[in-house]
C-alpha cells in the first residue's frame, strides 16, 4: 500500500532529528526510522543548528548521537532524494566535503568542535551513517551493529571523511580492503580492530552508553576538551612539534577554577564540583 499524498506531505514536514537536553548531556537522535534514518538535505540543516547549539550551551558537556528504531543508526545519504535531484538537474556533482551544501559544516567537518560526542550504534551504520560515527570521539555498538562504506558499489565515494578517517583509524590495508570493496564490518570485528570502544548485547546498549557518559561526566569538562583538542591537533605532528604547539582548550583548562578544584577535592576526600570554567 502506497502512502497517500497527505501522508507524504505530513512526512515531509516532520522534524528529521530529535534533540533533547538532560542535565549536562545532549541526546541527538536521527529520526527517520521508516527509511532507516537516511539523511536528506533537511536532516543536514537540522543537524547543523543542533551542533551549533550544543557547542554554544555551557551547560552541555557531552552529546550522544544515535538513530531511531531498531534497524539502523543510519544508512547514509537518502538516495531517493538524490535520484530525484538528478532527474530534475539540481543534484550537480559531489566530491569530498559539504562546503556550499545544506547543513555545512556537517559533523564530519566540524574539526573545532570542542566537546565529546558518543556514537550509540544499533543496526546498520552505512555510508554517511558510518562516516558520522567515525567523526565521533567514542563509538559504543550493539552486537547487531554493522558498518560499511558501500559507495564504490554505487559509483560514489565516501566523501564525508570515510576515506580519510577509516584509513587512519584502521590498519591501512584493512581500511583499503573495506574502502575499495564496500565489504561490511561486524561489531565484533570492529571491536577487534579498535574501531569501537565497546560492544554490548542489544538489551544492554542503553546501560553501556550511560556508563560511558557517566565516566565522561565524572571528569573535568575542560580537561576532556583539552585532551580531545590536543590529540586531534597533534596526530600528524612529531613529538617535538606536539609539545611546542599551542592548544587553546588546554590554555582554558590551565587557568580554570576546575584546575584547582580537582586536587582540592582529592585532598578533602570529596567529589569534585566541576564548573566547566
Amino acid at each position: 500500500m502506497q502512502p497517500s499524498s497527505t501522508d507524504a506531505g505530513a512526512a515531509a514536514e516532520e522534524p528529521r532529528v530529535r534533540y533533547e537536553k538532560r542535565g549536562h548531556v545532549a541526546y541527538v537522535t536521527l529520526d527517520r526510522p521508516r527509511v532507516l534514518n537516511a539523511m536528506d538535505l533537511r536532516m543536514h540543516e537540522e543537524l547543523a543548528l543542533i551542533w551549533d547549539d550544543f557547542e554554544a550551551d555551557p551547560d552541555l558537556w557531552v552529546a550522544v548521537l544515535t538513530g531511531a528504531g531498531e534497524r539502523a543508526f543510519s544508512v547514509g545519504q537518502d538516495l531517493g532524494e538524490l535520484v530525484a535531484r538528478f532527474r530534475v538537474g539540481s543534484a550537480g556533482t559531489s566530491t569530498f566535503g559539504s562546503r556550499g551544501k545544506p547543513g555545512w559544516p556537517r559533523l564530519t567537518e566540524r574539526f573545532d568542535l570542542t566537546k565529546p560526542v558518543v556514537a550509540k550504534v544499533r543496526g546498520h551504520a552505512l555510508g554517511g551513517g558510518f562516516e558520522l560515527a567515525l567523526a565521533c570521539d567514542l563509538i559504543i555498538a550493539a552486537e547487531d551493529a554493522s558498518f560499511a562504506l558501500p559507495e564504490v558499489r554505487l559509483g560514489l565515494i565516501a566523501g564525508a571523511g570515510g576515506v580519510f578517517r577509516l584509513s587512519r583509524q584502521l590498519p591501512y590495508r584493512t581500511a583499503m580492503g573495506h574502502l575499495m570493496t564496500g565489504r561490511p564490518l561486524t561489531a565484533a570485528r570492529a571491536y577487534e580492530l579498535g574501531l569501537v570502544n565497546e560492544v554490548a548485547p542489544v538489551e544492554e546498549l542503553d546501560a553501556c552508553v550511560d556508563a560511558w557518559v557517566a565516566d565522561l561526566l565524572r571528569c573535568a569538562p575542560l580537561s576532556v576538551r583539552a585532551v580531545k583538542e590536543a590529540a586531534a591537533r597533534s596526530a600528524t605532528l612529531s613529538l617535538e612539534q606536539a609539545f611546542a604547539t599551542r592548544y587553546p582548550q588546554e590554555e582554558a583548562r590551565m587557568f580554570s577554577r576546575d584546575a584547582s578544584e580537582g586536587p582540592a577535592a582529592f585532598v578533602e576526600k570529596r567529589p569534585p564540583n566541576w564548573q566547566g570554567r
